[in-house]
């Protein structure tokens, strides 16, 4: 006999919605694991320095590997380091009276410093002068960790960007609490990844700076989608901060070694633009981080505004909405 204990709801979904779950999988796989998987160098920023015939069959080299290597010339040595401190390129080979010498920095990405060293390895240039030198100009001995940071940064965003909308009810209000919230959790992040595990060097207070902005860019954006849109417009907005600015984010690799348009795409997103600002702060003194503090502040202001927007279009209707008579 039909089981009778427990009606019927006419608003129950199909069992054909069961297919959802395979699709899901696949999108978020996809997602995720497709850039990892495409891993290669594309356009690369590197540099080449010396004046000799070596250095120009090197770069000749690069050159014939098919738009994977972005040249720079240099003259020298000093030159080149000096590229590779302000972060216009990632590494360079330099040929010196000693010998070619490959200059890297893990603290831009470990996964480019390794791809440059086995570059060295297999170059021609070893039969020159023996193996090539490896120099890292720029050392991150714990750099691995830092793309670990970037999904918690991504959920204290969301989770700052909800408690705003929930905890307070007018638009200053709700600002008010993103800034505070993003602050202490910048603070708080800053002290876990520097002053305890090591992962970046350099000045704590811009490193706290960057964390706090990259949570505060997150949280404008999701309390302005919902206070706009509702509880679809923070679902949509905690989406594409997951699903998208996380796996395209290139800080556990490089930009330019996700397939395209991901790694320009990704430096577009807080969480890409966050990750490689607290490189330049953390590794470079701050070289390079107007860009991607100016991508952080847009998505902020955008999210402010639209918080502020939802907050005078409901006042308006406030306003507008006819008095009750009593009866």
């Amino acid at each position: 006999m039909p089981d009778r204990t427990r009606p019927e709801s006419p608003h129950r979904p199909p069992p054909a919605a069961i297919l959802l779950v395979p699709v899901a999988v696949a999108l978020v796989l996809t997602l995720f694991a497709w850039p990892s998987a495409r891993l290669e160098p594309r356009d690369l920023p590197i540099g080449v320095a010396g004046a000799t015939v070596a250095a120009e069959a090197i770069e000749q080299r690069l050159a014939a590997r098919g738009g994977s290597f972005e040249l720079h010339r240099y003259p020298d040595e000093a030159a080149a380091r000096q590229a590779i401190e302000d972060r216009d390129v990632y590494g360079a080979f330099v040929v010196t009276a000693r010998g070619v010498m490959m200059l890297t920095a893990s603290g831009a990405s470990q996964a480019v410093a390794q791809l440059l060293e086995r570059a060295a390895s297999e170059s021609e240039a070893r039969g020159r002068a023996g193996a090539v030198e490896v120099q890292d100009v720029v050392p991150a001995p714990r750099g691995a960790a830092l793309a670990s940071s970037v999904l918690p940064l991504v959920l204290a965003g969301i989770l700052a960007g909800v408690a705003a909308a929930l905890l307070a009810s007018g638009g200053l209000g709700r600002v008010g609490l993103l800034v505070g919230g993003s602050v202490l959790a910048g603070l708080t992040a800053t002290a876990i990844i520097q002053s305890w595990l090591d992962v970046v060097g350099g000045n704590w207070a811009a490193n706290a700076a960057a964390l706090s902005l990259t949570v505060l860019a997150i949280a404008s954006f999701v309390a302005g989608s919902w206070a706009l849109l509702g509880e679809l417009g923070l679902i949509l907005a905690a989406l594409a901060m997951v699903l998208i600015g996380n796996p395209f984010s290139g800080v556990g690799s490089a930009p330019e070694l996700l397939p395209e348009p991901v790694g320009a795409a990704g430096q577009l997103m807080p969480p890409g633009a966050g990750g490689n600002l607290l490189r330049s702060t953390g590794f470079f003194d701050g070289a390079a981080a107007g860009g991607h503090a100016a991508v952080l502040v847009a998505w902020t202001l955008a999210g402010l505004a639209a918080l502020l927007a939802a907050g005078a279009r409901n006042r308006r209707l406030a306003t507008e909405r006819p008095p009750i008579r009593a009866g």
